[in-house]
């Protein structure tokens, strides 16, 4: 238990146990945190691992060698790890919500000009404008489609294979990442690769993301057709005519629905290449994800690790072990992963919230929830990290728990994050100075933040710097 001089504040509540690390696999974490990346892309959590389901499926059916299954099976859980890095980029060029967006592109063959681009285009950008300048970023849009095209998919592919290799896994994996978007005739991103010079784990990775997509929203039959209609443009004839086969049998789409879909794409990663995770696998993971959060804006640049960093002082002045510390930076790297399923026009959005729009913010500590609690282990861990807007007068979200339900690690989060927050550069307003930003946390302490664990980062912070302060100001924290 956490020990805090001179105050009983953080007693309630019990800090999160994993399970022992050397039990749980990397490919339980994967993942778990894919559904994270799914949320970013526009698509139903879930969709990443029954793409692997797919894609593993494609792969014993054309007999790929078992030592090269491994690579793929994580090349396909991590096939979007790069989603994050365009979001900002893809808003400003429609100036309309890049979720949806990119949802609803999955569907869509937009290689083709006709009807369903022109569609595409008239119900994405520039959704909310006057209808003249509407008219104006059509126009601007459809002028620089291709090299916008090219220059969104090569963020996102690098960023996603740069993702791969910090984790440490092959190149095999992070070329497959790379080259996700590569079609079989060469007109694909971000290299213009044509046929067998396209890795043969981006080419399954391709179509089994579009059959899981299409299967998804219209059903088995509706899959196989686009990929049918695609054979031989974006996807490698082969491969499809695989894919039918193994429709054709029923082996295909077996256990896609399963509410237990984690377990049976668990099952699929090759018995003697399985990886288990040790404690610096973990960190990495751990690292690497909040990278991915924190490239959704430039406005979170490096949010998950301030409020890591502020979270570790404040352990640290609490004469917190090594272990409880180690755990602490885990919650707080990760707090954040459900913000992945928060739009853009909502993160940079310079004015007010709607209604509508605050409520969407109000649910990522939800999302946050959900997807972390999916680690084995890690249950408690996710309800610490989404308790980090909670408040101990209860006016928080988005549980509204109040001081008897908030334990340590929660009252430190709540603070860490608040404290980055307003160090940071927002879309409403400029970062403000240090002795700012403790007026205005004073001001809500103790009634909804742990005046403690306040004074913990007040006193690290003064030891660089040297703070005074004015009455405090009833500024709302949020």
């Amino acid at each position: 238990m956490v020990k805090v001089p001179n105050s009983s504040s953080l007693s309630a509540g019990t800090p999160p146990y994993p399970r022992s690390e050397s039990s749980i696999r990397v490919s339980e974490i994967i993942s778990a945190l894919s559904y994270a990346l799914d949320l970013t892309e526009g698509r139903p959590m879930g969709h990443s691992v029954r793409a692997c389901m797919i894609g593993m499926r494609l792969a014993a059916q054309i007999g790929l060698p078992a030592n090269e299954q491994s690579d793929l099976y994580y090349a396909l859980l991590l096939k979007d790890a790069g989603c994050s890095s365009n979001s900002s980029r893809l808003f400003h060029i429609l100036n309309a919500d890049d979720i949806r967006a990119k949802g609803d592109l999955k569907t869509k063959d937009w290689t083709r000009v006709g009807w369903e681009s022109l569609h595409y285009a008239l119900t994405h950008v520039a959704t909310g404008m006057p209808f003249l300048q509407r008219m104006q970023r059509l126009f601007q849009v459809a002028a620089t489609q291709q090299r916008d095209s090219c220059d969104l998919v090569k963020i996102r592919c690098e960023r996603g294979a740069y993702i791969a290799q910090q984790l440490g896994f092959s190149v095999s994996v992070s070329s497959a990442i790379h080259s996700l978007d590569e079609h079989w005739n060469g007109r694909g991103y971000p290299d213009g690769r044509r046929q067998t010079d396209i890795p043969v784990f981006a080419r399954i990775a391709n179509l089994a993301q579009t059959l899981e997509v299409f299967h998804h929203e219209h059903g088995p039959d509706a899959a196989i057709a686009a990929a049918t209609q695609r054979s031989g443009r974006w996807f490698d004839p082969d491969l499809v005519g695989a894919a039918v086969s193994l429709s054709a049998h029923g082996d295909l789409w077996t256990g896609l629905d399963s509410e237990d879909i984690i377990r049976k794409t668990l099952a699929l990663e090759p018995e003697l290449r399985r990886l288990t995770a040790n404690e610096e696998t973990i960190d990495n993971i751990c690292s690497a994800f909040a990278e991915i959060i924190d490239a959704k804006s430039p406005f979170t640049y490096r949010h998950s690790n301030g409020v890591a960093d502020a979270a570790l002082e404040i352990g640290q002045a609490f004469g917190m072990g090594t272990h409880d510390l180690k755990l602490l930076r885990r919650a707080a790297l990760l707090h954040d992963v459900g913000k992945l399923s928060v739009s853009n026009t909502i993160l940079e959005k310079p004015g007010k919230l709607t209604a509508d729009e605050w409520k969407v913010v109000r649910d990522h500590p939800y999302y946050t929830f959900q997807i972390l609690s999916r680690i084995p282990g890690f249950e408690e861990l996710a309800g610490e990290a989404a308790a980090h807007h909670e408040k101990l007068d209860g006016s928080g979200y988005w549980r509204g728990w109040h001081a008897e339900q908030m334990s340590s690690f929660a009252r430190i989060l709540v603070v860490a994050d608040i404290f980055d927050a307003l160090r940071a550069k927002r879309p409403y307003r400029d970062s403000l100075p240090l002795e700012r930003v403790f007026e205005i946390m004073r001001a809500d302490a103790p009634r909804a933040l742990d005046l403690p664990c306040l004074e913990a980062l007040i006193g690290a912070k003064s030891s660089s710097a040297s703070l005074t302060f004015s009455e405090p100001s009833r500024t709302a924290v949020h």
